[in-house]
């Protein structure tokens, strides 16, 4: 059996994930069976299994993950593994540490979502986080956009600074730190990668034309956006199910009557495979909503052996 650790999966090249999960929502998804994952409430935090079987490939595989509950933990928050599996006997053929796996597959499906639905003509990157995931999506954003600069907005100033200091070097754009209202106002395209439990900015501050890829919540109750960002934005999802069970920047508006389940304009794999159209103009607002999908695991592990 192969075992891989996290520096054996740093060796992936960001351009070859995004590429690969946009070709698989787009040629992949129908063929797969992605139940809505498993959610368990353990000593500490979440626990999270999410398998994935592609029947036509045939390709096996399951991420087994701990999400801490400590809005205050910064280092190995989330604890990931991947397994991947034979198709035939169920028997592990990998397995993979998969806590930058984690992070890279999911600023790469943010990639793919604002390369579809961002401006062409964006210049400011904002965003909300200080963790891994903040970090992945600093570095791999600027990969489908000229960005011109990028803001910082963690839950102290002093963590954005030293944030913007340990990344220091791996762009060639600036990067400031910004406090709530300035990254919502100030942004053209905002990622939201924060444990928070509730809404970091108020709607009205975004400027027509935004874009937004919200990562953070995965849980009913819990959201990182008003109603109000949500009502105003053209929303795309991940996969409709999985994300109207666990997604509190929907469910909640929906439940207050604000939006209906309507509200949702289209998932990744209609918006890929149709090439729908969900910005009709300059000024709207687009906003992608993702909780994590199991086949965006599959198919990194599966180039991560193939490398």
């Amino acid at each position: 059996m192969i075992r891989l650790t996290e520096s054996d999966v740093r060796r992936l090249d960001p351009p070859r994930v995004i590429a690969a999960i946009e070709d698989a929502f787009r040629d992949r998804y129908s063929s797969t069976a992605i139940p809505i994952r498993t959610q368990i409430v353990v000593a500490g935090g979440v626990l999270l299994m999410m398998p994935c079987y592609d029947r036509f490939r045939p390709a096996f595989g399951m991420k087994i993950l701990k999400v801490q509950s400590d809005p205050d933990c910064r280092e190995n928050r989330v604890q990931a593994t991947y397994l991947l599996l034979d198709p035939e006997t169920g028997a592990p053929t990998a397995t993979i540490s998969a806590n930058y796996l984690t992070d890279l597959r999911t600023a790469a499906t943010s990639a793919v979502a604002t390369k579809w639905l961002a401006r062409d003509d964006v210049q400011t990157l904002g965003i909300f986080g200080t963790g891994s995931e903040a970090r992945s999506h600093l570095r791999i954003l600027p990969m489908v956009r000229n960005f011109e600069r990028a803001l910082i907005c963690g839950r102290t100033m002093d963590r954005s600074r030293e944030f913007i200091e340990a990344t220091a070097g791996e762009l060639a754009i600036p990067v400031e730190s910004a406090d709530p209202q300035t990254c919502a106002a100030e942004s053209d395209v905002i990622c939201t990668c924060t444990n928070s439990p509730t809404p970091l900015f108020d709607g009205h501050l975004i400027r027509p034309g935004t874009h937004l890829n919200l990562i953070g919540a995965f849980q009913p109750s819990t959201r990182e956006v008003d109603s109000i960002t949500v009502q105003r934005a053209q929303v795309v999802v991940e996969v409709r199910d999985a994300v109207l069970a666990e997604a509190g920047e929907l469910i909640i508006p929906i439940a207050e009557g604000i939006i209906s389940a309507e509200h949702i304009r289209t998932d990744l794999h209609e918006l890929l495979s149709t090439k729908k159209i969900v910005r009709r103009t300059s000024s709207d607002i687009t906003l992608f909503k993702s909780v994590g999908c199991a086949l965006e695991d599959l198919v990194t592990a599966e180039l991560l052996i193939a490398s």
